[in-house]
């Protein structure tokens, strides 16, 4: 019994994934469905051919890399060579049936519109008394609101019979969206389209397409072309219509990070404030916290257990946590800090619109949050140190920064170093701490684009593609692939350190 278990988990696997590649290329997704099956095809052979054995332990930790690494790497570089935004959504051709579905209401007279059924099936009666016509078109579910095409046909007065009572307004709210996506065509091939609750009329088409993908504009005969430098389909004179669609433009917005004078202040600035907070951050937590590790290991301290718990407690609260409590502490007019300080000193620093003021918060935050950890490695580095050193320092009359400056330092300094240039990374993209401490404010007031003085890299980053700038993705992914390139470097450089002191 137990060895029908294998094959049929990974029968059941492959029919699941099957499945979920048919949807993928009804919906559009061509490439990604081949990519899909192909991988697919390569996990049956793996898992079913004898030769492939050795494989079978390693194929699924590659694939975790490829899917949830590599995959999201590629495809947010690939974006940052596109105008990917808010105004550039859809693909060229998606963006041609949306201009070409577009249609206005004529000048004639729409037809009273009249919905029957018992919940499972409806028909739809339109009436125009002033020419005496009806129509009736036939069964229609209106399950889901997907466009639909009826042809409707001459009502017969014997057929009311058969039609029931009709349904109430609020019936006809509930099925609006269905309704709304209905395309009711007369005998004569007139379409009629939903204009109100109880009305159908007919519609016309603003644009029709010409030869050579361009558009014609039905009311002015104007020619409309699509321009593939902007994504955009565009008129003689350059008026751009909505939406755009995506296209490659190359470096283009890597040359806007540097060359563009609105897009160029903030950044430069942001990107400064991004290299000394996380340069502050890494040599405030390192100190403090190896200055403590130092007094924790001091043989004479009382109660250091008690000592080592409480240094302890910011490192084992969730760091969302510590953040939000702090943003209450230092709040302006209520926070518990300025309390104090207002009781001892008369002062009520604004630590949320004070650029340099929220700096220094943000540096005070992030060194409570970051000081544990730093702690406990330097702890166990000084525990690794031998005692000798210390009985022969004191037995030259050594004192404690001596011993510190001689023998401690020089001996945790090394294997510390790799750690803090990976703090140094952290840090670089702490996006959590401006997100949910200052949301990067107070912003700047002499940039065109929004953007806070506490902003770091990241968190533009995140304003740009989400918040601000009409959500620019496009760019947006090409600042986070320079990001990316600079925590690599970064990581190099770990790489290298670690391999030094191995040496």
């Amino acid at each position: 019994m137990r060895k029908f278990i294998g094959p049929s988990i990974l029968t059941i696997s492959l029919a699941l994934g099957l499945y979920l590649l048919f949807l993928l290329y009804t919906t559009g997704q061509t490439m990604l469905a081949c990519a899909g099956l192909g991988v697919l095809t390569l996990t049956a052979w793996i898992f079913t051919s004898a030769r492939a054995y050795a494989y079978r332990y390693l194929f699924p930790g590659v694939m975790a890399v490829l899917v949830f690494v590599l995959l999201p790497l590629v495809y947010t570089v690939s974006i940052g060579f596109t105008n990917f935004s808010s105004k550039n959504l859809l693909t060229f051709e998606r963006a041609t049936d949306y201009l070409l579905d577009e249609t206005q209401r004529t000048d004639s007279s729409g037809y009273q519109s009249t919905l029957y059924g018992d919940g499972k099936q409806f028909r739809i009666k339109l009436e125009r008394p002033d020419l005496n016509e009806s129509f009736l078109s036939g069964p229609l579910a209106l399950r889901r609101a997907v466009p639909l095409k009826v042809e409707l046909t001459p009502f017969e007065p014997q057929q009311a019979a058969a039609l029931g009572q009709p349904l109430s307004l609020r019936d006809i709210i509930g099925l609006q969206a269905s309704l709304k996506m209905l395309t009711l065509v007369m005998p004569n091939k007139i379409e009629l389209r939903m204009l109100g609750l109880r009305e159908f009329g007919p519609i016309a088409h603003l644009y029709v397409a010409l030869p050579g993908h361009a558009l014609k504009s039905v009311a002015s005969g104007e020619i409309i072309k699509p321009n593939f430098k902007t994504g955009f389909y565009e008129t003689a004179d350059g008026t751009q219509l909505e939406p755009g669609f995506k296209v490659n433009i190359g470096f283009a917005n890597f040359v806007h990070i540097f060359t563009d004078q609105a897009f160029r202040e903030p950044f430069l600035r942001i990107f400064l404030w991004t290299i000394c907070f996380s340069l502050i951050t890494v040599a405030t937590t390192t100190g403090l916290g190896m200055a403590l590790a130092v007094l924790l290991n001091w043989d004479a301290l009382k109660f250091r257990g008690a000592y080592r718990t409480m240094l302890f407690l910011p490192y084992a609260v969730p760091g969302f946590i510590s953040i939000l409590v702090f943003k209450g502490l230092f709040n302006n007019n209520f926070g518990e800090i300025n309390l104090v300080l207002d009781a001892l000193f008369g002062i009520k620093p604004a630590w949320f619109s004070d650029t340099t003021l929220a700096k220094c918060m943000i540096l005070i935050v992030n060194t409570w949050l970051g000081y544990p950890y730093m702690m406990v490695v330097c702890m166990g580095l000084i525990k690794a140190i031998p005692a000798d050193l210390y009985e022969a320092s004191a037995l030259a009359g050594a004192g404690p920064l001596t011993n510190f400056f001689k023998i401690t330092l020089p001996l945790i300094i090394k294997p510390l170093t790799p750690l803090m240039v990976a703090s140094l990374g952290f840090n670089f993209n702490n996006f959590v701490l401006i997100s949910l401490l200052t949301g990067g404010r107070p912003d700047f007031l002499d940039t065109k684009l929004p953007a806070g003085t506490t902003d770091l890299l990241v968190s533009y980053t995140y304003r740009i593609a989400f918040e601000d700038s009409g959500q620019n993705f496009g760019l947006a992914a090409a600042i986070s692939t320079l990001i990316f390139l600079l925590v690599a470097a970064i990581s190099l450089v770990n790489m290298r350190l670690t391999r030094m002191n191995r040496n």
